[in-house]
């Protein structure tokens, strides 16, 4: 499998980073909102929107676009930050996150946030909405490619696995789920709280490709999605082992970061720490 170039590693690299940025400021401003799982997944949204995806900022509802749903929809600060990054609207209105009269709610809204394509906020609904896409696709010959990311506490809604089940009986090879499996959710560790494992197990048994990967390596995150646009016998699963927190020691692996803000002190203290300021 082809690794990425050193020069579009680090592109990704510094997006991702900028991400985190975002996330952590924008979360801090706010006084809510869900850090950990946000900052968990800002290495797959840069290499998405900046290696993967075929989308333009200048034209975010064009027919042809590859759509992205983020199922754990609790984690919009992560696609705020890279719709911000990516252009699709101004990085100042990140620190309105979740304010009145602005549009930035604490979960994804397709009606008023630009590049925004499904409305997300209840667990299992985001995966059912990325099937009904990409079987809307494959009924139009479309050629666009359907992403989404789900949370390892998610796949405890039954919802979930009816749409499994629905994108392996029909075969929806133009859909890629992504499951940030970092093992926590609000309410602590995931085999405590109710087990949705073995997870790669559950998605092989309703006829779906599945790949595990580091979902903080780059490349293999890479060679995972290019694998799963190569895949023609249906969806593919990228179960992504992740750190709750990434990018922020206090925060990585604790549940209590699940949706907690951090401080306004805390804010400046974790920006610099992943900018690396001492």
């Amino acid at each position: 499998m082809a690794t990425l170039t050193q020069d579009v590693k680090q592109l990704v690299q510094e997006k991702a980073k900028a991400i985190r940025v975002s996330i952590v400021q924008s979360v801090t401003a706010a006084k809510s909102g869900h850090p950990g799982g946000s900052l968990s997944i800002a290495d797959v949204m840069a290499l998405l929107y900046y290696v993967e995806m075929n989308v333009d900022p200048a034209n975010p509802k064009a027919p042809n676009r590859d759509r992205f749903v983020l199922s754990k929809g609790h984690a919009a600060p992560a696609l705020y930050a890279t719709l911000a990054e990516k252009g699709y609207f101004s990085k100042d209105e990140l620190l309105n996150l979740r304010k009145i009269d602005h549009m930035l709610q604490g979960h994804p809204d397709m009606k008023h946030t630009p590049g925004v394509d499904m409305s997300t906020g209840s667990l299992g609904q985001g995966i059912s909405a990325a099937c009904g896409m990409a079987l809307a696709g494959k009924i139009d010959n479309a050629d666009y490619h359907v992403y989404s990311i789900l949370g390892d506490g998610e796949l405890e809604e039954g919802q979930v696995w009816e749409a499994a089940m629905s994108a392996g009986h029909y075969k929806l090879n133009n859909l890629t789920a992504f499951v940030d499996f970092n093992g926590l959710q609000i309410d602590g560790d995931i085999t405590t709280v109710l087990s949705p494992l073995p997870i790669p197990e559950k998605f092989k048994a309703f006829n779906w490709n599945v790949i595990e990967v580091n979902g903080h390596d780059l490349d293999e995150l890479h060679n995972a999605i290019e694998a799963a646009k190569a895949f023609t016998e249906g969806p593919t699963c990228i179960v992504m082992h992740t750190v709750k927190g990434k990018g922020v020691e206090e925060m990585e692996g604790q549940a209590g970061w699940h949706g907690k803000a951090p401080s306004a002190e805390q804010g400046i203290a974790f920006v610099n720490e992943i900018m690396g300021v001492q």
